[in-house]
């Protein structure tokens, strides 16, 4: 008999064009059809085995036959691109040597051509001839009432309720608040009335993390309510520092943690004369040349100082207040609800280069406060080994000089920038004993810890001007890989 699971596998492969061997080969048997022995001395790619054999008809057409059977297991048709001339000689072939021929050639299903076995008609072979037809009654239909036809008899299956969706209502980002969404009262369920569904906002959520978090001294860098690195490292320091884990998802203990340290994530704050009138600038040049020519490289916007002052990203606190104009004075905000700082003295340093991290310990080396850091880059990096605190400088000049620093565009004189919190070292220096290296703020506070810096330690300006009140000069700070 034929093996079944040899013919699963021949006829996918038959169609994908992998049964193609080449025709120069031998054949295996003897008892092979005139028209493959003819067709094999011929350029063709056709494929012989013991358990099919493969013809090409007059049209060109691949036929696969079982071997032992005579049954036609697939037919390919010929590729469009296939040279006629060759198909020409394939149809004389056929005629010469008495090959088969299809029924309707051009059909999408070819009609079955007569059975052939080993070449010759299969009727000639009685005992692999086909069984006879089974007569139409041979099976009796069954009764009646095992297929009624009463209403009700075949239950229809439950159809998927469509649901039509709302028109989205455009509103700012909640604050956190739980926010109750009522059921679908047009299809109540089938056990009674259903309550209402809690749903949290998940920017609201983290931002309640990154606050607790900014008020234990593991500051999470710019406050904006999404995860980062920044918040798997502060999470970590938070555990050095108090001794508790914390987990993201842990919505009750940081609740709690936010009562006890200050009260809820947000506030609100009003527009002050004082906030709107500045002083501020246009827009901050990229080239240091065109920065010293500035008197001050002040805030460009009242939104752009009250983020950095409320440690917050300036795009979520716009998000956070979309009908806001922060020019007015007297406008009334939603703004972080900030801790105090720390105020515990520092007496080592440690810029971990690997996490990207400023540690701050104290006199029993215990950790008081860490902060995100850009340190150093691949072409800048940052010095080796152990340094001390030399001086500390709030809202400093920069001076950039070429010779000893970087070079920064085609500027190749010595220049003295400005100060302000959008100049190159933000609005805090605290420089380090090795020259030209220090600590200091940036003017980008939500590329901390994603970007590189020049060699420097960079930190946000509100936690460089922490650290700068809990150092003194001859603080080390040792850099670690």
């Amino acid at each position: 008999m034929v093996n079944i699971a040899s013919k699963a596998l021949i006829v996918p492969a038959l169609f994908a064009g992998f049964l193609a061997v080449d025709a120069a080969a031998s054949p295996s048997s003897g008892n092979i059809s005139p028209i493959t022995a003819a067709a094999a001395e011929m350029p063709l790619r056709l494929a012989q085995s013991g358990d099919v054999e493969i013809y090409i008809d007059e049209y060109g057409r691949r036929v696969i036959v079982d071997s032992f059977t005579g049954e036609v297991l697939g037919i390919q048709r010929p590729r469009q691109n296939r040279d006629y001339r060759h198909m020409r000689r394939l149809r004389e072939l056929n005629r010469d040597q008495g090959g088969f021929l299809l029924e309707d050639p051009d059909a999408d299903i070819p009609y079955r051509p007569r059975p052939y076995y080993q070449g010759r008609p299969a009727e000639e072979y009685p005992e692999y001839s086909r069984q006879p037809d089974v007569p139409d009654d041979a099976f009796p239909d069954a009764p009646q009432e095992v297929y009624p036809d009463a209403p009700g008899a075949y239950p229809e299956e439950p159809q998927p309720r469509v649901v039509t969706r709302e028109p989205i209502e455009r509103q700012p980002l909640d604050d956190g608040h739980v926010v109750r969404v009522p059921p679908d009262a047009s299809s109540p369920p089938a056990d009674g009335p259903k309550e209402p569904a809690v749903v949290f906002s998940g920017k609201a959520e983290v931002a309640g993390l990154q606050v607790l978090l900014d008020r234990k001294g593991a500051s999470p860098g710019v406050i904006d309510g999404h995860f980062g690195s920044n918040v798997d490292n502060a999470l970590a320091a938070y555990r050095d520092i108090t001794g508790q884990n914390l987990h993201s998802t842990d919505t009750e203990t940081i609740k709690k943690g936010l009562a006890e340290t200050g009260g809820d994530t947000f506030t609100t704050y009003t527009i002050t004369p004082e906030d709107a009138a500045g002083p501020f600038v246009a827009s901050v040049p990229a080239d240091y040349g065109s920065k010293a020519k500035l008197d001050r490289l002040s805030y460009t916007s009242v939104s752009e100082m009250l983020a950095e002052r409320f440690h917050m990203d300036e795009a979520y606190l716009k998000a956070l207040n979309p009908e806001a104009v922060f020019g007015r004075p007297g406008t009334v905000i939603k703004v972080v609800n900030i801790g105090t700082d720390v105020q515990t003295p520092v007496t080592r340093i440690i810029a971990d280069k690997a996490k990207k991290q400023v540690r701050a310990y104290d006199a029993s080396g215990k950790l008081v406060a860490a902060y995100p850091a850009t340190i150093g880059s691949s072409d800048t990096p940052s010095p080796s080994g152990t340094h001390e605190v030399a001086r500390i400088a709030f809202n400093p000049e920069y001076t950039y000089n070429p010779n000893i620093n970087f070079k920064q565009g085609n500027n190749d004189k010595i220049l003295t920038i400005p100060p302000g919190p959008n100049g190159p070292v933000g609005s805090i220096w605290i420089a380090l004993s090795k020259p030209t290296y220090g600590i200091h703020g940036t003017p980008d506070p939500s590329k901390i810890g994603k970007t590189e810096s020049h060699g420097c330690v960079r930190l946000t300006n509100w936690d460089a001007a922490e650290l700068a009140k809990l150092v003194k000069p001859g603080v080390t700070v040792q850099f670690t890989e």
